[in-house]
């Protein structure tokens, strides 16, 4: 059977950044209380792109990385909470037409918040080691500013927008050891963008309501994320027989530093191991494990074997983990 292994790595950001003193100006908030409570400086903001934009982009340089022609892909899978359009077409379609892949591939879309990269990995990872497909793209991209309400301080001080994109092979080295997600409806209410859909369709009282937008109950999502993120670090590391010590890089979603902070100490990881990246972008939701990842990449930490521990917790709710040895070249040695 064939083994699936991550042989690149790219992300996006759009050139607007949106910092902190730029929100005291728009909302009763500050630069210190913001650093304080989240960890984040700054995010990106896309101002004349749209997610599958975002995600094009991404998705080209990644695929360029992997040394594959566009040819060779024959899946693309898109994460996002902030897709183009509502019901269809998907993100996914609308990125294939935008990168030129063959006609036909199989692409659509998946919505599973945060925890979206690891999902996508599952995925992509069942497809080529079932035989079924080759080379998947995958891609997390947001535009998380469409979805935000600028005058609810609880939330817009987290949210920006960006892509990540991977693509998963076939391959006899550095394979994807190990995902597991899950999910628990009960508690979706906590973390939820209500109106547009069939609950609460498009009208003048769904967005007087501002149920467009991301509504959040930060504390108990707070105490729920720092236990479930926890719980699902040790139950992949002991499934594969392996310690926090053997792990060379932790990537985390970047919601909020005080959560990635907690998790951390309880899990013995050290500043070195970890991967930190919401100081400069916030809360990308799927797009914020690959950008993470990509951020250690192209400043020469994450090199090819590099064991890889990915965490993630999202609206849902769902969440994961993904133990994996990064299967793509050398950063330094792309245009070698």
């Amino acid at each position: 059977m064939p083994k699936a292994s991550l042989i690149s790595i790219a992300a996006y950001t759009p050139s607007r950044v949106l910092s902190n003193f730029d929100l005291e100006k728009m909302v009763e908030t500050s630069d210190e209380w913001i650093v304080k409570r989240t960890g984040i400086k700054e995010r990106r903001i896309a101002k004349d792109e749209i997610t599958s934009d975002i995600g094009t982009k991404a998705g080209e340089l990644a695929i360029k990385r992997s040394g594959l022609k566009k040819e060779q892909i024959d899946a693309i899978i898109c994460a996002t909470i902030s897709p183009d359009h509502l019901c269809m077409p998907s993100t996914a379609c609308k990125i294939a037409a935008n990168l030129s892949l063959p006609h036909g591939i199989t692409a659509f879309d998946i919505s599973a918040a945060c925890t979206g990269f690891i999902y996508l990995l599952e995925i992509a990872k069942s497809l080529v080691e079932s035989g079924a497909k080759k080379n998947v793209l995958i891609i997390g991209a947001e535009k998380l500013s469409s979805v935000v309400d600028y005058t609810d301080r609880s939330t817009c001080i987290l949210f920006g927008d960006g892509a990540g994109a991977a693509v998963v092979s076939a391959s006899d080295e550095n394979e994807i050891l190990n995902v597991h997600t899950a999910s628990d409806g009960t508690q979706g209410e906590l973390l939820i963008t209500p109106g547009c859909g069939s609950a609460f369709p498009a009208s003048k009282e769904t967005l007087d309501k501002k149920l467009n937008f991301i509504h959040m109950a930060g504390n108990e999502v707070f105490k729920i994320a720092v236990q479930t993120l926890t719980k699902s670090v040790l139950d992949i590391l002991e499934k594969n027989n392996l310690t926090s010590d053997q792990i060379d890089f932790f990537i985390p979603h970047q919601a909020n530093i005080r959560i990635i902070e907690a998790v951390k100490q309880r899990l013995n990881f050290t500043d070195e191991q970890c991967v930190l990246t919401v100081a400069k972008y916030g809360n990308t939701s799927s797009a914020s494990i690959p950008m993470a990842i990509n951020d250690a990449y192209e400043d020469g930490r994450i090199k090819n074997g590099s064991m890889l521990l990915l965490d993630a917790f999202g609206g849902g709710f769902t969440w994961g983990s993904a133990i994996l040895k990064f299967g793509g070249k050398n950063y330094c040695d792309l245009n070698a």
